[in-house]
């Protein structure tokens, strides 16, 4: 028996529509799963959909702001009314803008706040009482950084928000667990998205994406142990891995899809390929 396949269950990915968000939604229909794909832009929900319909699953495009709670709410109430279930929650929406924190406006810090923190409370708070109802348990997934782990120069909010996710999940894994609910965080770092590749808010097409020098790409390779970026599919896996029988004795855990960057702390290779903490101490003294 593959312990793997999620036929039959109807999973709510928020910002399902690229990224990281993308590849967990594609992950998952491949499994089996229903995808209720919750994002902002109606292009992308519409494309996602068509590639989960490709595999065989359905699809439940829906554009919303996730920001807005009335909105979450009603989201999540037409997927229970589609579908009669939902058996996973994805809370991956989220973004961040750099900026030192003295130079950012209080409206800042409450926009970093609704998208990445308040976008999964009110989600969780929607979602999870259907599957109690269902008395089939359920897996809720919350997309985090290694950022909620370590101090983030110019990040500060969005670093707390991830902060909070990662305590947030450790407590609803407890509250939870008497309903066979499972909730776990991944904690992605460098990985390879319309974001970070120069299109928040553009398409997912690879062709309209920014492209960097030899040097920008080495210098970044060598900033992870494992020498290159992450790829939306590999948070894909993970997700699987945690939602389905396969992951049914793991919760309230945090796992990192980073290439190993937690781990280095601070050390960088150098272009000798040695490591390094800084310009001056190198591991051979």
């Amino acid at each position: 028996m593959d312990k793997t396949r999620l036929d039959g269950q109807v999973a709510i990915v928020t910002g399902g529509g690229g990224g990281i968000g993308r590849g967990i939604a594609l992950a998952l229909a491949a499994k089996g799963a229903n995808i209720v794909i919750a994002e902002i832009f109606p292009e992308r929900c519409e494309e996602v959909a068509a590639r989960v319909r490709e595999l065989g699953a359905e699809a439940m495009p829906h554009q919303i702001d996730m920001m807005d709670g009335d909105a979450v709410r009603a989201m999540v109430a037409a997927a229970d009314e589609r579908f009669g279930r939902i058996d996973i929650l994805v809370n991956n929406v989220g973004g961040v803008s750099g900026r030192p924190f003295l130079e950012q406006s209080e409206r800042s810090w409450r926009k970093h706040i609704d998208i990445n923190l308040i976008s999964m409370l009110a989600a969780t708070h929607a979602a999870a009482p259907i599957m109690i109802r269902g008395g089939r348990g359920g897996a809720i997934l919350n997309v985090a950084s290694i950022e909620a782990s370590r101090a983030a120069p110019t990040f500060a909010v969005y670093a707390a928000c991830k902060a909070a996710m990662v305590s947030f999940t450790q407590t609803m894994a407890l509250e939870l667990s008497q309903h066979e609910i499972r909730v776990n965080a991944i904690a992605p770092d460098h990985t390879i998205s319309p974001g970070t590749m120069g299109n928040p808010p553009g398409p997912v097409d690879e062709s309209t994406w920014i492209q960097r020098s030899p040097e920008e790409i080495d210098a970044l390779n060598r900033a992870i142990p494992l020498l290159r970026e992450g790829v939306a599919e590999e948070c894909g896996d993970a997700a699987v891995y945690l939602c389905s029988r396969m992951g049914e004795y793991v919760t309230g855990a945090t796992l990192p899809i980073d290439g190993g960057t937690r781990a280095a702390s601070g050390w960088l290779r150098g272009t000798d390929g040695k490591w390094t903490l800084n310009e001056g101490f190198r591991t051979s003294r």
